[in-house]
């Protein structure tokens, strides 16, 4: 997000029909990611179908372009990537934008090529923790420099050696920035997690014809080389959460969300809604280029709190502030444990999602790795809102005024063009 963009404030009244209809979510944001990175690495022609508009993953694409990658939009999701047989010193600082996965995951790429860059982000990134993929980078034999272990980050490349490096937390971008090490490193790297993380990674590597295997929490890979494939991108279930919790959540609601993602790592967030008492239906249940993929149905139900926690936690970390919204509304109270984690994402989301949740009305309790919310409870509007630069907290505030006595108003709501422009336009067709 830039800091000339004009700020943009959104008025959210409540939705009195309910929602009714079908959509189609927008792209996989972890998948597109991984797609356009790893396609990078097969050094080849690729194509790459249904990629993501947000401006993560076009940071993404911005980071390869600056190595040497030729990027063709052949339409607005549909594209040609076409890397060179080595990747090219960039001339400039190389920047990340607002993306944790972009910085996280190319540190792994960047800390093996015989040259050195310096990868940077906006003020938010910037403050972000990077010790967890400096430390096993260094570890391999990487040279890092940092600011006290945050961005900008200079990385001078180098030949590294394989490790078997044990994960203090279970985070998707702190492995694939060790596989990605590892894939072109001599040897078996290896990388144990307390619990599985989401696993998008190893699956597309594996697509790609990567020699990498997983045994429990622990995924070992060997240097490879990828073979280019074309790469089918589902929907986001990160975003097809906003609409399933207000489809849940809105009185009168029934709603299909088509072509949606199901990894097993990625649907803890059903799981829940599910054991809540949500009436949930999983329809025409396939599989596209190794991952899961269905349509599901959602209907308004009556919900009751629930424990989220342990091992639960990695399987729906981003969906954590619009669960906070649905418990709201849930008879009961919901206990969220063991995320202290959502702390350091592009806000502290603990905090901030107890303080403008409070604006509304709501008594939820803050604890050091999440939260206690008591149901039922009546959301006041007329509050503004706070969205601390966070695409996340923006479209959870927007269910809760969905779902208030009267409207409220979001400051700064064009964050949440990070990675999801379409948002709005969607939610309102449905309305």
């Amino acid at each position: 997000m830039t800091n000339n963009q004009a700020n943009i404030n959104k008025i959210v009244t409540p939705c009195q029909k309910g929602l009714k209809g079908t959509i189609e979510i927008p792209p996989d944001k972890s998948l597109s990611h991984r797609a356009a990175v790893f396609s990078a690495l097969t050094h080849a022609k690729c194509e790459i179908f249904n990629f993501s508009s947000g401006k993560d993953c076009h940071s993404t694409l911005g980071v390869l372009k600056a190595l040497g990658v030729e990027i063709d939009f052949k339409t607005d999701k549909n594209l040609i990537l076409k890397s060179p047989k080595e990747f090219q010193k960039p001339s400039c600082m190389l920047d990340a934008g607002n993306s944790g996965t972009t910085i996280r995951m190319m540190s792994g790429v960047l800390a093996r090529l015989p040259f050195d860059t310096v990868i940077t982000g906006d003020q938010s990134l910037q403050k972000r923790p990077m010790k967890r993929i400096i430390t096993p980078l260094e570890q391999m034999g990487a040279v890092i420099e940092s600011n006290d272990f945050k961005a900008p980050l200079t990385i001078r490349g180098k030949k590294l050696h394989p490790i078997d490096y044990a994960s203090p937390i279970a985070s998707a971008q702190v492995k694939s920035c060790i596989l990605l090490a590892g894939l072109g490193t001599e040897g078996v790297t290896s990388v144990t997690e307390p619990y599985v993380s989401r696993n998008h990674t190893e699956i597309m590597l594996d697509y790609l014809g990567a020699d990498i295997n997983t045994d429990g929490t622990k995924v070992s890979i060997s240097q490879s080389e990828l073979t280019p494939c074309p790469i089918h991108i589902a929907g986001d279930i990160s975003s097809a959460a906003f609409f399933i919790a207000a489809a849940l959540i809105v009185p009168n609601s029934d709603i299909i969300i088509k072509n949606v993602g199901l990894n097993p790592t990625r649907t803890g967030i059903l799981d829940v809604f599910k054991a809540m008492g949500a009436d949930i239906q999983i329809l025409d249940e396939r599989t596209v280029c190794g991952e899961i993929v269905g349509d599901i149905r959602v209907k308004t139900s009556d919900l009751k709190g629930t424990t989220i926690e342990g091992a639960m936690i990695p399987r729906l970390i981003d969906e954590l502030p619009v669960i906070a919204v649905v418990a709201t509304q849930a008879n009961g109270k919901t206990i969220v444990k063991d995320a202290e984690d959502l702390r350091a994402k592009e806000s502290d989301r603990i905090a901030v999602m107890a303080e403008q949740l409070r604006k509304m009305g709501v008594e939820m309790e803050e604890t050091p790795d999440g939260f206690i919310i008591e149901g039922k409870q009546n959301l006041r509007g007329s509050a503004t809102i706070d969205t601390f630069h966070d695409h996340r907290i923006a479209m959870s505030m927007y269910i809760a005024g969905m779902v208030g006595d009267s409207p409220i108003e979001i400051c700064e709501f064009e964050w949440v063009d990070i990675s999801f422009p379409e948002f709005e336009g969607m939610m309102a067709g449905l309305c």
